[in-house]
This record gives C-alpha cells, structure tokens and sequence, in this order.
C-alpha cells in the first residue's frame, strides 16, 4: 500500500474515510469516543501539511434514507472539541450543496459529511455513488480498518475513480501488527480464540494451524469440541454438525505437533441468567439440562500457564459470557495473563476488545484492534477488500 506520508498533500483536499460508528445513548450523546482519538494523530499530521480534509464515516444501520439518531453531526462536534478547532458538518455525503461546501475549504481545515448509509448505494457499492464520492477530492484516503473488509463504495468503490488512494496512519498500524503478530512472530505463537460459535471462526482455526505453535479455545465454541472428544456437554450450546470438523482441527494439530488447549472444568448454570444457580464442574460432572457458561479455575490457570511461555498472544474471542459478572472470571483470568506476559500481544476488536477494557488490561497489551470483523478476515488468511483496491 501506498501511505499518506509518501504524497504532498499541501493544498490538496483529501477525502478520508474514517469509522467513526460510535456508541450513543438514546439521547444522541458519545458514550465511548476512542474511535475518533485513533484518528487524531492523522488528522493532526494533514492539517500541520495545509491539506484540505474531508471525513466520510457511516453510523448504526439506517434503515433507507436518513434517521436523524444517526446523524454524524454529534461526532462532529466532539472532533472539534478534541481538535479545539471548527469542524464544518455538511447535511449529506453528495450533491451541489455538499460540493460547495467542500470548495470553500481552506488549507488545514475539516468538513465532516453526513452519514455515508443514508445513501443505500453505499452497502450497494453503486459505481455512480462511488464517482460522486471521488469527485468530491484530489485523494482518497483509507483510514477504517474496522470497515475495510467491506466491499462498499466508500471503501473500495471510490478508488476506481479517485485520483490517487493511499492508506491512514491506522490501516497502515493494524495490517503491520497483524503481520507482526500472525506472519512474522516471535515464537512461540500463541492463540487465544473463544466466543460463542465454531461456525462463525472456522476459517480462522483452520488457517492459523499454519502458523500457531499453541492453539487456546475456550467459550461456547469450545463445547464442540468437547463434544467431539465425546464429552457429553449438556444443556450446553453445541453445532452437533460441526463435530467432525472439531475432530479434524484436532487431528490436524496433533500432526504439527501444535498443543491444543480445551477447558478440563467449566462454570455451568441451570439457565442463561446472570442470577443463575451456578456451580463449578469438571467435564464428567455437568448436570443434566445445565448448560456452560464459562471455563473453571483450573482451565483459566492452565490457559495462563500456556500464555506465560507465549513469544507472541493473539486474542480473539472471550472464555464465557464476560458480561454477566458471575461467569467473567475465565477472561478475566486469561486477560490478566496476557496483560502480565512480555510477549507482543494482539487483541482482536470487537467483544474481545470490550472484555480487554472490562478486564482492565487496555493499557497492558502492545495493541488492541479497533475493527473485530476485519480482525478476523484477516486471521481466516483472506486479503481485506479495502486494502487490495489500494494496492
């Protein structure tokens, strides 16, 4: 990819697309702004360069036309606080009024566009939409990691037309740390991956058997592979039609002599409340129509012990339901080792991000993926959209 620092960008206008898809309260207010600080140091390096900066970002799922609690405006105005500066906000994404606003512009300053999926040509990646985009800039710039593994107009549709595309300082940071973590290691590799489905990470178990000396697995999805080993887990949640391919994983590991954790105890309740009668089991102890809800003590410490003798922890995916405090402490357990190793640490985006800010461990990892989906497109080995149409 070509970055944003190898071009003059003085008195260039610069459409930049960010992902400022934030959470909100049902007042319109920011609960968490992390999202745009991660973009600050690029906005605050084009605005020292005199580069003109349009920002393009999509919000929640507008369902056909525009919804005004997903309004962009709000993250607008908290840019311009950050920034202390004024950041013009424009009532759409196109059309004359929008093009006006963006030949005003002066070197070093920012309008921000209304949300990009109040246009459904957006999802649709609609060429006409994409050239309306393009047309509105000297250079495109992809800084939305979270959405490059979208095949969307403003992510790989508006490079067929734009002058010249290049990468953010943010795209350029996560593809280098996935590299660094996946492709490039420091060994022993070692992966933690949990959530609720096998179905849903398939392709990422599979294609990290090629390069993982230590593969962790706990969660829901962890249950199918117990089931394999022909633990009967209950009331658990399993994919019966994923069994097979659990046994072929397994199978698979031994040959490359890669170790492959599973949970030997498991914390169950007899149904999925926080309140929940609970009990700590080993795996021939699950009481009839009890189901799993997070790993055992002496599962997590094993899983600690393992990623203390990591050289490199990629974590997607937390051990239980993290959310409900009675069944956290497998994350929390598992967080705190990796937090505690000197390994490089990568943590995927998405719940396993929000585990690693409950946990505590934000500020105790080398770094921490702002995009889940896009995380786990590329741990499935597959090249993300938004990056290929940069190439």
């Amino acid at each position: 990819m070509k970055s944003v620092r190898d071009i003059d960008v003085s008195g260039k206008t610069l459409f930049i697309r960010v992902d400022y898809n934030l959470p909100m309260d049902d007042h319109g207010n920011i609960t968490d702004d992390n999202r745009i600080r991660a973009t600050l140091d690029l906005i605050s390096y084009l605005i020292e360069k005199k580069a003109k900066l349009v920002l393009a970002s999509h919000l929640g799922r507008p369902k056909g036309g525009r919804e005004e609690k997903f309004s962009l405006k709000p993250a607008a105005l908290r840019l311009s606080e950050l920034l202390k500066m004024p950041v013009e906000f424009a009532d759409d994404c196109i059309g004359d009024a929008v093009k006006q606003k963006v030949q005003a512009l002066e070197p070093g300053q920012i309008l921000m566009l209304e949300n990009l999926r109040f246009h459904e040509e957006e999802k649709k990646n609609d060429p006409g939409f994409a050239k309306a985009l393009a047309d509105l800039c000297d250079v495109y710039v992809n800084n939305a990691f979270a959405v490059s593994h979208r095949d969307q107009a403003s992510v790989t549709g508006i490079t067929m037309y734009a002058k010249s595309s290049v990468a953010g300082f943010l795209l350029e940071k996560e593809v280098r740390s996935y590299c660094d973590s996946v492709e490039h290691p420091k060994k022993p590799l070692t992966v933690v991956i949990g959530g609720a489905k096998v179905s849903s990470k398939l392709a990422a178990l599979e294609n990290m058997l090629k390069f993982v000396d230590c593969m962790i697995i706990g969660g829901a999805m962890a249950n199918t592979f117990l089931a394999a080993n022909g633990v009967d887990t209950k009331g658990s949640m399993i994919e019966p039609d994923l069994i097979p391919t659990a046994s072929n994983i397994m199978a698979q590991a031994r040959e490359k002599g890669i170790e492959l954790l599973l949970p030997v105890d498991l914390v169950v309740a007899e149904q999925f409340a926080k309140n929940a009668q609970s009990r700590i089991v080993s795996l021939d102890e699950i009481p009839d129509g009890w189901m799993a809800l997070d790993i055992g003590p002496e599962s997590a410490n094993g899983f600690a012990k393992a990623i203390a003798d990591a050289g490199t922890i990629v974590w997607n995916g937390p051990m239980g339901v993290f959310e409900m405090e009675r069944f956290a402490a497998g994350t929390q357990i598992v967080a705190d080792a990796i937090a505690a190793s000197a390994a490089f640490s990568v943590v995927g985006g998405g719940d396993t991000g929000l585990a690693a800010k409950q946990c505590g461990i934000t500020e105790k990892v080398s770094y921490i993926s702002t995009g889940g989906g896009a995380f786990l497109h590329m741990m499935e080995g597959k090249v993300l959209p938004g990056v290929a149409a940069l190439e």
